[in-house]
């Protein structure tokens, strides 16, 4: 198989593995400094509504349909042509962002209120306020960070992949010292966290301009229309929903856990950072070279090379994915406590964020699958499939939500949410199935069989060795890292030993 795509895969896995474990420093200090309270239930609205936008932006809509137009131009055109491209469309989208910017910050507590209505329905209004207050400083974040993901989309089509995902280390650093320092000068010290996102918009930014300059692909201001706009205003506009269906769901989930007891919306979002890490490192990081690669293979009308690319990146999103699904299922609470439940985060608050951690979890490799399906058909141009299976998902996960929801209180939102990314992954695939873009090989379903029966005696030792949550509870922070860190260093052990034995090689793979 393409050794380009397994070593840049892996340059994008080190660096986003790099910035997910700060990201996990990062919220270890939230929950250390400010818990999960109705403080930091206001602060994670006012964060997630721009991160929200920037998923769209940054590893969703506009980079699914920006990179195979740039990819095209690159291959077809001259590169005077692709620097017109890069002018036009930065231009366009830049003036678009200001825009919405400057409308966000003057209607914060309108945006608060739709997104976060039982804010505004309790007795008290300072969770409305504060997420009001922060909202206007964190939004300027997604003008930032979308030109980021502007200018990393053009350093992954020239096969610059480390800059791109190394840049959110950057926000990681900003705000763990905002939180650290900047909060003690401050009268309301979780407003240095909305501070800190706002910073680290600015550094993540000016850290790419020399990457870009070196490549001589620095975007400039420039007027007029160009055809490339229209192609890509016709590809985003679907795509903004298609490929972001599972941080809607996320988002729907924030609306309504906000009706519910205060602490429901960060007990949500410490489970939900968690099952990022895995998604990042194995999905994101799959899909992010997969789309510039299947761009490439598709504006050479390399059909075979296509398949192949398609059929490996599941192979390694199922060898990774699977047994990272069940260490988050059975290692849930050991994982919060661990990583959280220090000071300010209650035992309690830690029991309830393992409980969504698991629901969440089991999703795991049905959010993966999509991250790397839905950039197929992307990369062909197509954004209206990955719109229907959307729309589909997005539907399913509503009613789920109101169903669950009502049970289960945020536990049902998780699960909800796990399975309307099941939905989306299976309608996805009967689209590729039915269009005769690509099937399921042998090798695949083989496969799967023997990385599920790996996973499951991986999942045998996991329940026989590691310690209970007493145990855990009783600790300091260096012993529960170091209990979790052998556990989890022995199971895969184990699932490797396992993958061999039953006849699958890594090396030839």
């Amino acid at each position: 198989m393409d050794k380009s795509f397994l070593k840049s895969s892996g340059v994008v896995t080190a660096m986003t593995f790099l910035s997910r474990i700060l990201g996990l420093v990062r919220d270890f200090f939230i929950a250390k400094y400010f818990g999960a309270n109705g403080l930091t239930d206001a602060f994670l609205v006012a964060f997630r509504i721009p991160n929200f936008l920037r998923r769209l932006f940054g590893e969703g809509a506009f980079s699914q349909a920006f990179i195979p137009i740039l990819a095209d131009a690159k291959v077809n055109q001259s590169e005077q042509e692709v620097q017109r491209v890069i002018n036009h469309i930065g231009t366009k989208f830049l003036k678009i962002l200001i825009i919405i910017t400057v409308i966000a910050v003057v209607a914060a507590p309108v945006i608060i209120f739709m997104f976060a209505w039982g804010f505004y329905f309790s007795e008290d209004l300072t969770k409305f306020n504060l997420a009001s207050d922060m909202l206007r400083i964190t939004f300027p974040y997604l003008l930032l960070i979308s030109l980021v993901a502007f200018s990393g989309s053009i350093l992954n089509t020239y096969d610059q992949f480390a800059v791109p995902a190394f840049t959110p280390v950057l926000l990681n650093l900003s705000m763990i010292l905002s939180s650290i320092y900047l909060s003690q000068y401050l009268d309301e010290p979780i407003m240095a966290l909305a501070w800190g996102v706002l910073i680290g918009g600015v550094l993540q930014l000016l850290f790419q301009i020399p990457f870009l300059l070196k490549i001589n692909k620095l975007p400039k201001f420039t007027k007029g229309d160009h055809q490339s706009v229209k192609t890509l205003k016709k590809r985003m506009l679907p795509a903004l929903f298609g490929v972001s269906v599972s941080q809607i769901n996320l988002l729907i989930d924030t609306m309504i856990a906000s009706v519910l007891v205060s602490g429901s919306v960060s007990w949500l979002y410490y489970s939900d950072r968690l099952l990022e890490l895995p998604l990042a490192l194995i999905g994101i990081a799959l899909a992010t070279v997969a789309l510039a690669k299947l761009s490439v293979h598709y504006a050479n009308k390399d059909t075979q090379q296509f398949t192949r690319t398609i059929d490996y990146a599941l192979k390694l999103g199922l060898i990774l994915g699977l047994p990272a699904c069940a260490g988050l299922v059975l290692l849930a609470e050991p994982l919060i406590i661990t990583l959280f439940q220090y000071d300010a985060f209650s035992v309690f608050a830690a029991q309830q964020s393992a409980l969504s951690l698991m629901a969440y979890g089991s999703g795991l490799v049905a959010f993966i699958t999509v991250k790397i399906l839905a950039p197929v058909f992307l990369s062909r141009g197509d954004t209206k499939t990955p719109v229907k299976a959307g729309i589909i998902a997005m539907l399913s996960n509503v009613i789920l939500n109101v169903v669950l929801g009502y049970y289960y209180d945020h536990v049902g939102l998780a699960v909800a949410t796990s399975l309307s990314a099941l939905i989306n992954a299976s309608v996805l695939y009967f689209y590729l199935a039915k269009q005769k873009i690509f099937h399921f090989s042998n090798d695949l379903i083989k496969m799967f069989f023997k990385v599920c029966l790996a996973s499951f005696i991986m999942s045998i030792f996991i329940l026989n060795f590691d310690q209970v949550n007493s145990v855990y509870l009783a600790a300091d922070a260096l012993s529960r890292i170091s209990m979790l860190g052998v556990t989890i260093s022995l199971s895969v052990f184990v699932y490797f030993l396992s993958l061999k034995l039953l006849g699958i090689n890594l090396r030839k793979l």
